[in-house]
């Protein structure tokens, strides 16, 4: 156990926190996909991760570019919106009325799929991602030194929690998405085109994936595997934070991140177990989640 000092105390916050605002990030997409299309999708992880491969790719391949990284983070997400909106058009579309062990089926096989052409075209290995000027360097803050990166990260993760929120609840594409939500028939008898809403969800909650996979490598590797392990964190905040709402994601990302980064510094033998541990604790108190509504 590691002596506990405020300036541990501090960093571990922080680090926490970055972490946690990236994982928000992955949680919210599939939040959001489940809140309106009822699909949970196992490939979302997948989705994670292709974003986190485009970003080694185009950084890699184009590095003598100025700023190669910002037009990455224009250029990664936006793509791997596009693999969503394709992926919901010609296979999801079709399984809607089916029961749900069909999604299951199809989205287990897409991450097969989207792992083996990762696989094919980057390989097996580890790759690395330098963090991007002007976040490139460390600040002082009470008294520890602390990757600037960390806190654009930090930055990043309220900046779009900011934006969802204020997307979904004062314009006027957020009424449509919210009322297709909560009475699809009714809004289909309004005149709202629901598969088109549906679609644009889908890429929204790809595009946030493929967001988090970009931001995420500078500060960790790109490698194969990184899916499975960030779904099973994202299914631990959704069940934390409550499925479908995403000041639940936000709550939950923090807690899973501070619970992580706490449990690494004081019982390092012990911290995968805390995120489970609280896990449970919630479904047994309340099985819908700290910002979820009960069915």
């Amino acid at each position: 156990m590691n002596l506990v000092t405020f300036e541990a105390i501090a960093g571990q916050t922080l680090s926490g926190i970055s972490v946690g605002m990236v994982l928000f990030l992955i949680a919210a997409g599939l939040s959001i996909i489940f809140g309106t299309l009822k699909v949970l999708n196992l490939a979302h992880g997948s989705i994670y991760m292709l974003g986190g491969f485009l970003c080694y790719g185009f950084t890699s391949t184009f590095a003598s570019v100025p700023g190669v990284f910002w037009w990455t983070l224009l250029a990664a997400p936006m793509i791997v919106g596009l693999v969503g909106g394709l992926i919901e058009i010609f296979l999801l579309r079709r399984i809607y009325a089916q029961e749900m062990l069909y999604q299951y089926i199809l989205t287990f096989g897409l991450i097969l799929i989207i792992g083996e052409t990762c696989k094919f075209i980057w390989g097996v290995g580890y790759h690395t991602v330098g963090a991007p000027w002007p976040f490139n360097g460390k600040v002082s803050l009470w008294g520890l030194s602390f990757p600037v990166y960390n806190l654009f990260l930090i930055g990043c993760g309220f900046a779009v929690f900011i934006g969802l929120v204020a997307l979904m609840r004062y314009t006027g594409l957020g009424r449509i998405i919210r009322a297709v939500t909560y009475h699809r028939e009714m809004a289909n008898a309004l005149g709202i085109n629901v598969p088109k809403v549906y679609t644009g969800v889908f890429m929204l909650g790809c595009w946030l994936g493929g967001l988090a996979g970009t931001l995420m490598p500078p500060m960790s590797v790109v490698a194969l595997g990184s899916d499975m392990a960030v779904i099973i964190e994202c299914f631990i905040i959704v069940v934390i934070g409550g499925l479908g709402s995403l000041p639940g994601a936000f709550i939950g990302a923090i807690i899973l991140g501070l619970l992580t980064a706490f449990g690494i510094y004081i019982i390092p033998k012990l911290a995968v177990a805390f995120a489970f541990m609280l896990m449970i604790v919630i479904l047994i108190i309340r099985p819908w989640g700290l910002m979820g509504k009960p069915e």
